[in-house]
């Protein structure tokens, strides 16, 4: 049962405009940070929700704001930059919102006559280059990236931007996630969507690890496969993938992005986030290619309706593959993060928050070599370990269902997102742990561990603080795959207090120091560690 709850705190100033800091700033360290732990973080996220008097609708909407934590030898310097993108000088020089973000349509120019108010709507969408969701990597470079088309080459050392790069001019793609994963010689996978008048494919993207000229992007980019859209005109939305040492899965889910409602959102005044519907009448169905080959494997897996934002991880063992995903039953909750609704106090804030769906891990076992003659009905998997099935049907498609990697406790702490690994030596390989942010608000109010053998959590919280996506840095020699520190940027509404840098012995979550920066922050998104 859970326990009777106060009414949610108003978490308003963690999601209102702030100051960019460009002049370096010296943080207070209580505790110790590791002599070690040398190098970057970098974080980003919105963090401007206006300009002159036009407002953003939605949390995902606000102008990219890069933070950057430099530690060196124990001691912690801090500095953020709005990102200098086209969209954000654009908006700086007309005062307004000139271009439309997910869930904002930016109006006409009111400085136009009727006539050429009305003409505008009818001009094709300017697309947005404000990266606002993750930094990643292609080629040793580090860019911001989004769901667009768009990603902004950065100095990581200055936070300014060198480049846009436009991943259409390479391969035919409409954009690409900001959740590539990288195989260890540095070859990168992403995934990006086609439109066009024979319907929509899924695309699983291939990136060399090496340039071969000076100042190449993603010049060698190349579509390793095409998965055509199961409904036409209504291609699945989706934020990640998984992928093996041999594999990619790709999970089509239940979130319908209706391309004509995107092609005509301006003609009918409406943001694009209107063109994104949750329609549980389909299944969930997974995608298994083969990464040296790009075919398609022939197995057909399905589950009951479920969206994922985030996969944890997924490896391969007796003949299965493992894919363990941070999933929701209910894919409406990008409806939720609509600012007004992030920004209410009370009775107002709580009826919000019990409409979220909230999100657990849980584990899919997939079978790879299904043979014609396979016995139907009977469970599929070899994995003694695991709970989840993969049950062959009459029409030979394989019904999966889900292991849950949770007890009671986690839903105590309101479901966890924004998973991390150490991924540098167990992304694609069993494993035993997963980090993540605990959600008994709207966003991560605790640090938690996830022993996903056991089921068993660890968990850090303090009252009116609220920590970021979990970052592991592996510590230098270390054998043990908890071995290092966990990285989140932790703040506060209360302006009394500082927000900070939190650094904790991954082991046990138990806190080895904190870097205190007077500097107001918003609450983000994703980020990374870079060593120097």
């Amino acid at each position: 049962m859970l326990r009777q709850r106060k009414s949610l705190p108003c978490i308003a100033p963690l999601l209102t405009t702030v100051e960019e800091t460009l002049d370096t700033v010296s943080a207070r360290v209580r505790g110790h940070i590791p002599e070690w732990l040398n190098g970057y973080l970098l974080r980003v996220g919105p963090g401007k929700f206006e300009f002159g008097k036009d407002k953003y609708n939605h949390w995902f909407d606000g102008m990219a704001l890069l933070h950057q934590f430099r530690m060196e030898k124990g001691t912690v310097t801090y500095r953020s930059r709005f990102l200098q993108s086209d969209t954000y000088k654009a908006n700086s020089a007309g005062d307004r919102i000139v271009i439309s973000e997910f869930g904002t349509l930016a109006l006409p120019d009111p400085c136009k006559n009727i006539f050429e108010r009305f003409m505008s709507r009818f001009e094709p969408p300017v697309m947005t280059d404000n990266t606002n969701v993750n930094f990643v990597q292609y080629k040793g470079d580090y860019y911001m990236s989004t769901e667009t088309n768009f990603m902004n080459k950065v100095d990581i050392e200055t936070l300014g931007r060198m480049e846009k790069v436009d991943w259409s001019k390479f391969i035919a793609v409409n954009g690409a996630t900001a959740h590539p994963h990288y195989d260890p010689d540095g070859t990168a996978y992403n995934m990006g969507n086609t439109y066009g008048p024979r319907g929509s494919c899924y695309n699983i993207i291939r990136v060399p690890p090496e340039k071969t000229e000076p100042g190449e992007t993603i010049h060698g980019a190349q579509v390793l496969c095409s998965i055509a859209s199961t409904e036409t005109m209504k291609p699945s939305y989706y934020h990640s993938f998984g992928m093996t040492e041999n594999y990619i899965i790709f999970i089509e889910q239940p979130l319908k992005m209706k391309l004509w409602k995107m092609a005509t959102s301006k003609l009918r005044g409406k943001a694009f986030a209107d063109a994104i519907s949750w329609e549980p009448q389909y299944n969930t169905r997974f995608h298994v290619v083969d990464k040296h080959t790009g075919q398609t494997l022939p197995g057909v897996y399905y589950s009951n309706p479920f969206i994922t934002y985030h996969q944890i991880n997924a490896f391969e063992d007796q003949g299965c593959i493992v894919i363990d995903l941070c999933c929701q039953d209910d894919g409406r909750s990008l409806e939720i993060y609509h600012l007004q609704n992030l920004r209410k106090a009370g009775e107002g804030l709580d009826q919000v928050y019990n409409s979220v769906a909230k999100s657990f891990p849980r584990r899919f076992v997939l079978p790879l070599d299904v043979s014609a003659d396979a016995p139907k009905g009977r469970n599929l998997s070899s994995l003694s370990y695991s709970s989840a099935s993969a049950v062959k049907q009459s029409d030979g498609e394989i019904w999966c269902s889900p292991e849950n990697l949770h007890h009671e406790d986690l839903v105590e702490e309101g479901g966890i997102e924004f998973p991390q690994i150490n991924y540098g030596r167990f992304n694609g390989k069993k494993y035993n742990f997963f980090y993540g942010c605990g959600f008994r608000h709207l966003v991560g109010d605790s640090l938690i561990k996830v022993d996903v053998v056991n089921k068993t959590l660890t968990v850090w919280r303090e009252e009116g603080f609220y920590p970021s996506e979990p970052i592991f840095v592996p510590a230098p020699g270390a054998n043990e795959e908890d071995g290092g520190v966990i990285l989140s940027v932790v703040i506060t509404p209360n302006q009394s207090e500082s927000n900070f840098l939190l650094v904790l012995d991954a082991k046990n979550l138990v806190e080895l120091g904190r870097a205190e920066v007077p500097v107001q922050m918003p609450y983000g998104f994703h980020g990374t560690f870079v060593p120097i």
